[in-house]
C-alpha cells in the first residue's frame, strides 16, 4: 500500500486546486499576462496530474505581503498562485510581470513519482544575469528562462532527460 508521501493522488486533485487559484489577477486586468507551459516527464510525455505553484514580486519589484491567496477577492494581487495540469500536461496562470532588475517567478512542482517538491525559477526574458543564474552552466540557462509569446510567457518544465529543467536545492533547517 502506498502512503501519501509516495503518491500524489487522489490528494492533489481532491484538496489542493481551488477556484481562482491560477488567476493572480482577473483576465482583462490592465497589465495581465499569461504564464503557461507544460510539465513533461523524462520521455517528453505530458504529466497530467502535476500541480504548479508560483510566487513573484509585484510589477515594481516589491515582495507582496497581502493575505487572500486561497480566497481571492478578484482585486488584491497576492503574488502567489496554484494551478493543476490538464491531461496534456498544460498549466496556465493569469498574472502580472514581476519587477526588479532580474525578474523571475519562483516555481514549485508537485507530481507523481516525486517524494518532495521541486523548486526552480522562470526568469522573464531580456534581462541580465543575477547571482543564481550566473552560477548555472551557460548551456543549461535556457531551461530557466521563459519564452516570450504574443499573450505572455511560456515556461515548460522538463522533469528529466534532454533539456531537464534546472532545479534548486534549499538547505534543510
Amino acid at each position: 500500500m502506498t502512503t501519501p508521501g509516495q503518491t500524489i493522488g487522489p490528494f492533489f486533485g481532491y484538496a489542493l486546486p481551488y477556484v481562482g487559484g491560477s488567476d493572480l489577477v482577473r483576465p482583462g486586468h490592465p497589465g495581465a499576462i499569461r504564464l503557461h507551459g507544460r510539465v513533461l516527464d523524462g520521455d517528453g510525455q505530458p504529466v497530467p496530474d502535476a500541480l504548479i505553484e508560483i510566487g513573484q514580486t509585484d510589477p515594481g519589484g516589491a515582495l507582496v505581503n497581502e493575505p487572500g491567496s486561497l480566497h481571492r477577492d478578484g482585486w488584491t494581487f497576492t503574488g502567489w498562485g496554484r494551478a493543476a495540469t490538464d491531461n496534456a500536461g498544460r498549466y496556465s496562470f493569469t498574472t502580472l510581470l514581476p519587477g526588479g532588475p532580474n525578474p523571475f517567478f519562483a516555481v514549485t512542482v508537485f507530481a507523481r513519482g516525486l517524494l518532495d517538491r521541486l523548486a526552480t525559477r522562470a526568469y522573464v526574458p531580456g534581462h541580465g544575469l543575477d547571482p543564481l543564474l550566473s552560477r548555472v552552466p551557460e548551456e543549461r540557462r535556457h531551461t530557466l528562462i521563459a519564452v516570450a509569446e504574443p499573450d505572455g510567457l511560456r515556461f515548460d518544465v522538463r522533469l528529466q532527460g534532454q533539456d531537464e529543467t534546472v532545479f534548486l536545492a534549499y538547505p534543510v533547517k
